[in-house]
Protein backbone atom coordinates (compact mmCIF):
# COMPACT_ATOMS: atom_id res chain seq x y z
CA UNK A 1 0.00 0.00 0.00
CA UNK A 2 2.80 2.45 0.79
CA UNK A 3 3.45 3.53 -3.34
CA UNK A 4 -0.39 4.13 -3.02
CA UNK A 5 -0.75 6.16 -0.24
CA UNK A 6 2.40 8.32 -0.83
CA UNK A 7 1.22 9.12 -4.67
CA UNK A 8 -2.16 9.86 -3.36
CA UNK A 9 -1.16 11.68 0.04
CA UNK A 10 1.07 13.97 -2.39
CA UNK A 11 -1.98 14.96 -4.79
CA UNK A 12 -3.36 16.46 -1.75
CA UNK A 13 -0.12 18.32 -0.96
CA UNK A 14 0.77 19.93 -4.08
CA UNK A 15 0.92 23.80 -3.96
CA UNK A 16 -1.74 23.42 -6.81
CA UNK A 17 -3.77 21.27 -4.74
CA UNK A 18 -3.51 23.50 -1.60
CA UNK A 19 -4.58 26.66 -3.46
CA UNK A 20 -7.83 25.42 -4.76
CA UNK A 21 -8.38 23.46 -1.54
CA UNK A 22 -7.81 27.00 0.28
CA UNK A 23 -9.91 28.64 -1.86
CA UNK A 24 -12.94 26.27 -1.19
CA UNK A 25 -11.86 26.47 2.59
CA UNK A 26 -12.52 30.66 1.99
CA UNK A 27 -15.51 30.37 0.01
CA UNK A 28 -17.28 28.41 2.71
CA UNK A 29 -16.54 29.84 5.50
CA UNK A 30 -17.68 33.12 4.28
CA UNK A 31 -21.04 32.13 3.91
CA UNK A 32 -20.76 31.93 8.17
CA UNK A 33 -19.79 33.81 11.59
CA UNK A 34 -15.85 33.14 10.94
CA UNK A 35 -15.04 35.35 7.95
CA UNK A 36 -12.09 36.66 9.25
CA UNK A 37 -10.92 32.97 8.79
CA UNK A 38 -12.00 32.73 5.39
CA UNK A 39 -10.06 36.24 4.54
CA UNK A 40 -7.54 34.34 6.44
CA UNK A 41 -7.55 30.66 4.23
CA UNK A 42 -8.24 33.44 0.95
CA UNK A 43 -4.28 35.55 1.72
CA UNK A 44 -2.72 32.02 2.48
CA UNK A 45 -3.83 30.60 -1.16
CA UNK A 46 -2.90 33.83 -3.04
CA UNK A 47 0.93 33.78 -1.14
CA UNK A 48 1.10 30.20 -2.16
CA UNK A 49 0.18 31.29 -5.71
CA UNK A 50 2.19 34.19 -5.82
CA UNK A 51 4.95 32.45 -4.49
CA UNK A 52 4.72 29.42 -6.82
CA UNK A 53 4.10 30.68 -9.75
CA UNK A 54 5.75 34.20 -9.80
CA UNK A 55 9.17 34.09 -7.89
CA UNK A 56 11.92 31.42 -8.31
CA UNK A 57 11.46 30.01 -5.29
CA UNK A 58 11.00 26.82 -6.55
CA UNK A 59 14.62 26.99 -8.11
CA UNK A 60 15.90 28.04 -5.13
CA UNK A 61 14.42 24.82 -3.36
CA UNK A 62 15.60 22.61 -6.13
CA UNK A 63 19.34 23.97 -6.87
CA UNK A 64 20.55 21.89 -3.38
CA UNK A 65 19.37 18.64 -4.84
CA UNK A 66 20.85 19.17 -8.19
CA UNK A 67 24.02 20.26 -6.90
CA UNK A 68 24.81 17.32 -4.83
CA UNK A 69 26.18 14.93 -7.02
CA UNK A 70 28.05 16.49 -10.00
CA UNK A 71 28.31 13.98 -13.15
CA UNK A 72 32.04 12.77 -12.80
CA UNK A 73 34.64 11.66 -15.64
CA UNK A 74 32.70 9.10 -17.70
CA UNK A 75 35.02 5.69 -17.17
CA UNK A 76 36.80 4.14 -19.32
CA UNK A 77 34.97 0.67 -18.87
CA UNK A 78 30.85 0.61 -17.83
CA UNK A 79 29.48 -2.95 -17.39
CA UNK A 80 25.71 -1.68 -16.53
CA UNK A 81 23.32 1.20 -16.61
CA UNK A 82 20.09 1.54 -14.67
CA UNK A 83 17.78 4.25 -16.28
CA UNK A 84 15.29 4.88 -13.56
CA UNK A 85 11.34 5.65 -14.90
CA UNK A 86 10.10 8.92 -14.83
CA UNK A 87 10.96 9.84 -18.47
CA UNK A 88 8.24 8.34 -20.93
CA UNK A 89 4.74 9.11 -21.12
CA UNK A 90 2.97 6.63 -20.29
CA UNK A 91 -0.38 7.19 -21.65
CA UNK A 92 0.82 8.63 -25.09
CA UNK A 93 2.94 5.17 -25.22
CA UNK A 94 0.17 2.97 -24.42
CA UNK A 95 -2.22 4.56 -27.49
CA UNK A 96 0.23 5.18 -30.05
CA UNK A 97 2.91 2.35 -29.41
CA UNK A 98 6.25 5.18 -29.44
CA UNK A 99 8.25 6.06 -27.04
CA UNK A 100 7.19 9.44 -26.32
CA UNK A 101 9.18 10.96 -23.40
CA UNK A 102 8.21 13.94 -21.19
CA UNK A 103 9.89 16.55 -19.10
CA UNK A 104 12.33 14.23 -17.28
CA UNK A 105 13.27 12.45 -20.59
CA UNK A 106 16.75 13.50 -20.53
CA UNK A 107 17.31 10.21 -18.42
CA UNK A 108 16.47 8.53 -21.39
CA UNK A 109 18.37 10.05 -23.96
CA UNK A 110 21.66 10.32 -21.79
CA UNK A 111 21.20 6.80 -20.99
CA UNK A 112 20.73 5.70 -24.91
CA UNK A 113 23.50 8.30 -25.12
CA UNK A 114 26.01 6.02 -22.64
CA UNK A 115 24.86 2.66 -24.24
CA UNK A 116 25.93 3.57 -27.60
CA UNK A 117 29.60 4.54 -26.33
CA UNK A 118 29.91 1.53 -23.89
CA UNK A 119 28.36 -1.59 -26.37
CA UNK A 120 29.17 -3.96 -23.73
CA UNK A 121 27.48 -2.76 -21.36
CA UNK A 122 24.05 -4.37 -19.81
CA UNK A 123 21.49 -1.29 -20.10
CA UNK A 124 18.47 -1.87 -16.77
CA UNK A 125 15.49 -0.04 -17.17
CA UNK A 126 13.49 0.07 -13.82
CA UNK A 127 10.25 1.77 -14.07
CA UNK A 128 6.64 -0.22 -13.89
CA UNK A 129 3.26 1.43 -14.82
CA UNK A 130 1.69 4.37 -13.04
CA UNK A 131 -0.36 3.09 -10.41
CA UNK A 132 -2.96 5.89 -10.64
CA UNK A 133 -3.57 5.23 -14.21
CA UNK A 134 -4.60 1.64 -14.52
CA UNK A 135 -4.59 -0.11 -17.41
CA UNK A 136 -1.67 1.66 -19.09
CA UNK A 137 1.58 0.07 -20.08
CA UNK A 138 4.60 -0.06 -17.81
CA UNK A 139 7.55 2.23 -18.78
CA UNK A 140 9.78 -0.64 -19.21
CA UNK A 141 8.22 -1.58 -22.33
CA UNK A 142 8.26 2.12 -24.16
CA UNK A 143 11.69 2.01 -22.90
CA UNK A 144 12.71 -1.30 -24.56
CA UNK A 145 11.15 0.15 -27.80
CA UNK A 146 13.08 3.14 -27.83
CA UNK A 147 16.32 1.78 -26.92
CA UNK A 148 16.15 -1.13 -29.66
CA UNK A 149 14.96 1.96 -32.14
CA UNK A 150 18.19 3.06 -31.47
CA UNK A 151 20.23 -0.37 -32.10
CA UNK A 152 20.41 -1.23 -28.79
CA UNK A 153 20.84 -5.19 -29.15
CA UNK A 154 17.49 -6.95 -27.37
CA UNK A 155 20.16 -9.34 -25.23
CA UNK A 156 22.02 -6.55 -23.33
CA UNK A 157 18.26 -4.47 -21.82
CA UNK A 158 17.54 -5.80 -18.72
CA UNK A 159 13.82 -4.97 -17.68
CA UNK A 160 12.15 -4.50 -14.29
CA UNK A 161 8.23 -3.54 -15.11
CA UNK A 162 7.18 -4.30 -11.22
CA UNK A 163 8.74 -1.34 -9.26
CA UNK A 164 6.27 1.60 -8.43
CA UNK A 165 8.47 3.88 -6.92
CA UNK A 166 12.09 4.79 -6.51
CA UNK A 167 12.46 2.29 -3.52
CA UNK A 168 11.20 -1.27 -5.35
CA UNK A 169 13.51 0.74 -8.07
CA UNK A 170 16.48 0.30 -5.99
CA UNK A 171 15.54 -3.21 -4.65
CA UNK A 172 14.46 -4.90 -8.00
CA UNK A 173 17.51 -3.22 -9.58
CA UNK A 174 19.67 -5.29 -7.36
CA UNK A 175 17.67 -8.22 -7.71
CA UNK A 176 17.89 -8.12 -11.53
CA UNK A 177 21.87 -7.08 -12.04
CA UNK A 178 22.63 -9.78 -9.98
CA UNK A 179 26.32 -10.42 -8.75
CA UNK A 180 28.25 -6.51 -9.54
CA UNK A 181 31.37 -6.80 -7.15
CA UNK A 182 34.38 -5.45 -8.92
CA UNK A 183 32.09 -3.83 -12.05
CA UNK A 184 31.09 -0.41 -12.77
CA UNK A 185 27.21 0.37 -13.09
CA UNK A 186 26.06 4.11 -13.44
CA UNK A 187 23.02 5.21 -12.45
CA UNK A 188 20.93 7.59 -14.60
CA UNK A 189 18.04 9.63 -13.62
CA UNK A 190 16.87 13.69 -13.25
CA UNK A 191 19.70 15.48 -11.47
CA UNK A 192 16.87 16.53 -8.94
CA UNK A 193 16.13 13.30 -7.87
CA UNK A 194 19.42 11.89 -7.63
CA UNK A 195 20.20 12.28 -3.86
CA UNK A 196 17.04 10.00 -2.94
CA UNK A 197 17.88 7.57 -5.32
CA UNK A 198 21.47 7.34 -4.63
CA UNK A 199 20.07 7.11 -1.01
CA UNK A 200 18.17 3.71 -1.78
CA UNK A 201 20.57 1.87 -3.86
CA UNK A 202 22.89 2.02 -1.10
CA UNK A 203 20.59 1.10 1.19
CA UNK A 204 20.18 -2.17 -0.25
CA UNK A 205 23.84 -2.50 -1.38
CA UNK A 206 23.83 -1.82 -4.95
CA UNK A 207 27.15 0.38 -5.56
CA UNK A 208 26.23 2.70 -8.45
CA UNK A 209 27.72 5.54 -10.13
CA UNK A 210 25.86 8.40 -10.14
CA UNK A 211 25.10 10.02 -13.30
CA UNK A 212 22.54 12.84 -13.22
CA UNK A 213 20.79 14.28 -16.19
CA UNK A 214 17.67 16.56 -16.57
CA UNK A 215 18.90 19.74 -14.71
CA UNK A 216 15.89 22.26 -14.29
CA UNK A 217 17.83 25.34 -12.29
CA UNK A 218 21.16 26.85 -13.44
CA UNK A 219 22.05 27.09 -9.88
CA UNK A 220 22.18 31.03 -9.85
CA UNK A 221 18.82 32.10 -9.96
CA UNK A 222 18.54 32.72 -6.43
CA UNK A 223 15.25 34.09 -4.75
CA UNK A 224 14.02 36.45 -6.80
CA UNK A 225 10.65 37.90 -8.80
CA UNK A 226 10.24 36.10 -12.51
CA UNK A 227 6.59 37.08 -13.62
CA UNK A 228 7.40 35.40 -17.05
CA UNK A 229 7.12 31.77 -16.90
CA UNK A 230 4.64 31.39 -14.33
CA UNK A 231 3.23 27.77 -15.52
CA UNK A 232 7.06 26.70 -15.87
CA UNK A 233 7.88 28.36 -12.16
CA UNK A 234 4.58 26.49 -10.55
CA UNK A 235 6.17 23.70 -12.11
CA UNK A 236 8.97 23.53 -10.74
CA UNK A 237 8.59 24.18 -7.24
CA UNK A 238 5.93 21.48 -7.49
CA UNK A 239 8.86 19.59 -8.45
CA UNK A 240 11.52 20.53 -6.15
CA UNK A 241 8.63 19.97 -3.11
CA UNK A 242 7.46 16.71 -3.54
CA UNK A 243 11.19 15.65 -4.22
CA UNK A 244 12.45 17.16 -0.54
CA UNK A 245 9.16 15.47 0.94
CA UNK A 246 10.15 12.30 -0.59
CA UNK A 247 13.59 12.59 1.53
CA UNK A 248 12.09 13.33 4.50
CA UNK A 249 9.71 10.95 4.51
CA UNK A 250 12.19 7.80 3.28
CA UNK A 251 14.79 8.91 6.29
CA UNK A 252 12.19 9.51 8.88
CA UNK A 253 10.96 5.97 8.10
CA UNK A 254 14.22 4.57 8.94
CA UNK A 255 14.87 3.38 5.06
CA UNK A 256 17.32 5.92 4.38
CA UNK A 257 20.54 6.66 5.98
CA UNK A 258 20.56 10.06 5.58
CA UNK A 259 18.66 13.19 4.74
CA UNK A 260 21.10 13.80 1.85
CA UNK A 261 23.24 11.44 0.90
CA UNK A 262 26.96 12.03 1.03
CA UNK A 263 28.14 12.63 -2.28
Amino acid sequence: MGPYVSRIAWLLAQPSTLIVLFLLLALILSFTRRRWLGRTALLMALALLLVSTFTTFGYWLITPLESRFERPAEPARIDGIVILGGGMDGEVNTTRGGWELNRSGDRMVEGVRLALRHPDAKVLFAGGASILAPGQESEALAARRMLIGFGIAPERIVLDEKSLNTEENARFAKELAGDTAGQTWLLITSAFHMPRAVGLFRSVDFPVVPWPADYLASGAEGLRFKPDQSTENLAVTTIALKEWIGLAAYHWTGRTGDLLPAP
